[in-house]
C-alpha cells in the first residue's frame, strides 16, 4: 500500500512537470494601438461591422496549420486569446476605424445623426502555413443603411510569413489590414451615393 502511494506520488509529480514544461501561448489578431489615423480628414459617416463568418474548420481555440498536402494539425499549445471570429472582427474594426477615422457603432445606435455604412465580411478560407504563408479569402459587402445600393466583392490575400507562430499571426494581421484597406477604399463613394467598383486585388 505504501509502495502504491509512493508510485502514484511519483507519477503525479511527473505529470505536473510535463504540464509545466509545455506552456500555452496566446495570440491576438488585434493590432497594437496607433494614435495616428491613416486618413487626415475624418469620414462624415459611421460604420456598423456585423459579426464575421469564418470556416468551420478554423472555429477552434487552437491555431490550425497546414502540414503539406491535405494534412492539417491543431497546435494545442498555440491558441487564440478569444474565439477566432471575434478576433477577426475586432482586428477589422480597429483597422477600418483608423483608415476611415470614424467609429464602429457595432449593433448600437448611430451618434450625431451621421449616415451609417453596414459592412458584412465572411471568410471562406483562413489558411496558415508556418514559415511559408498566411492566406485569407473573403466575400464582403458594403451598404449604406439609407440606400438600396449594395456592393459585394471577393478578396484573396496572401502574405509571406517568417518562422514561428508569431510570424504566422503577424501575417494574418497584415492580410486583415489589407482587407480593411480594400473595404475602406470603396466606403466613401458608396456613402456619397456614387458608384464604386470592387478593388482589383
Amino acid at each position: 500500500m505504501i509502495r502504491m502511494r509512493h508510485l502514484m506520488a511519483v507519477m503525479g509529480t511527473a505529470v505536473l512537470a510535463a504540464c509545466a514544461s509545455a506552456p500555452v501561448h496566446y495570440y491576438t489578431l488585434v493590432p497594437e494601438p496607433d494614435s495616428a489615423p491613416v486618413n487626415v480628414a475624418p469620414a462624415g459617416f459611421q460604420f456598423e461591422l456585423l459579426p464575421v463568418g469564418i470556416p468551420a474548420q478554423n472555429d477552434v481555440p487552437q491555431l490550425v496549420v497546414r502540414q503539406g498536402g491535405q494534412s492539417v494539425a491543431l497546435v494545442d499549445g498555440e491558441r487564440w486569446i478569444a474565439p477566432l471570429a471575434e478576433e477577426v472582427r475586432s482586428a477589422l474594426s480597429v483597422d477600418l476605424s483608423r483608415r476611415l477615422d470614424t467609429q464602429d457603432i457595432g449593433s448600437g445606435l448611430p451618434a450625431d445623426g451621421k449616415p451609417v455604412l453596414r459592412i458584412k465580411v465572411d471568410l471562406r478560407r483562413f489558411d496558415s502555413a508556418p514559415g511559408s504563408y498566411a492566406l485569407i479569402e473573403a466575400t464582403w459587402s458594403v451598404r449604406p443603411l439609407k440606400s438600396g445600393t449594395v456592393l459585394t466583392c471577393s478578396s484573396r490575400i496572401e502574405e509571406n510569413v517568417g518562422q514561428g507562430y508569431g510570424g504566422l499571426v503577424a501575417g494574418h494581421q497584415q492580410a486583415l489590414a489589407e482587407l480593411a484597406g480594400q473595404i475602406a477604399s470603396v466606403a466613401p463613394a458608396l456613402v456619397a451615393g456614387s458608384s464604386a467598383a470592387c478593388p482589383t486585388r
